[in-house]
């Protein structure tokens, strides 16, 4: 029965994501948070358990990633398509949001050939992009300046492109626990639940603004790191 356990938890991400969109499209963008949190728990628990249980396989992999596309892909497409329904009276104008699953279904597919990203990942990943996206109803009630449609169409080009950029990236996948393998990753997994305690949804965009501040320091210190080791 243990085989099956990863590929359940994967279901239950596509699962909460297929409610999420509806959530999204009813403009329940609260609900639709909740959806994305919970798809991102269960992303984050498939892989984990497939590791412990020793269960990986073809399958888990190619549903991970589908499961992916409509999470954190379509379910984002379709937040900042209902933005900009509000934004503007051009009934075309809206069709560009789904940049955003067209470009994570890129970055997915992308993902999973290159051996580059075993480790760390090379653009922005899937759940960070979608958390951003998803917290914009929330951060445009502070700032109604935002609710604005070529804002909204900047934020939806940017935000696909840094998809599939070449910009390096840690993930949160730890070779050790030892604080000097790890420091900046700790630090910003520790700065990122401060910012969202104190900040709420107004977190995630400076979050995604440390990440790759943290991500140039921790590839910065590796490097260092590994010259020294080899000049001894």
């Amino acid at each position: 029965m243990k085989k099956y356990i990863p590929n359940s938890i994967t279901s239950l991400n596509l699962f909460s994501g297929c409610i999420g969109i509806v959530m999204a499209m009813n403009g329940e963008f609260l609900y639709a948070f909740y959806c994305v949190l919970a798809s991102g728990i269960f992303d984050f628990f498939d892989g984990m358990s497939a590791r412990l249980l020793n269960v990986k396989s073809l399958i888990g992999k190619e549903l991970d990633s589908l499961a992916d596309v409509v999470s954190f892909g379509f379910l984002p497409g379709v937040i900042i398509y209902m933005l900009l329904k509000d934004s503007t009276t051009n009934q075309y104008i809206p069709y560009f949001a789904f940049l955003i699953p067209v470009f994570s279904a890129l970055r997915l597919a992308k993902f999973n050939i290159d051996s580059r990203q075993t480790t760390d990942f090379i653009g922005v990943n899937t759940p960070m992009n979608t958390f951003v996206i998803v917290s914009l109803p929330f951060v445009m009630l502070q700032f109604p300046v935002l609710l604005n449609t070529w804002v909204l169409c900047g934020i939806t080009l940017i935000s696909s492109l840094l998809l599939v950029s070449e910009i390096k990236l840690f993930s949160m996948k730890l070779k050790s626990l030892r604080w000097v393998d790890n420091k900046f990753k700790y630090i910003f997994l520790m700065a990122s639940i401060v910012l969202i305690i104190w900040l709420k949804f107004l977190a995630f965009p400076i979050i995604l603004l440390l990440y790759f501040i943290f991500s140039k320091m921790h590839f910065a210190s590796e490097k260092s790191n590994n010259s020294n080791s080899l000049n001894l």
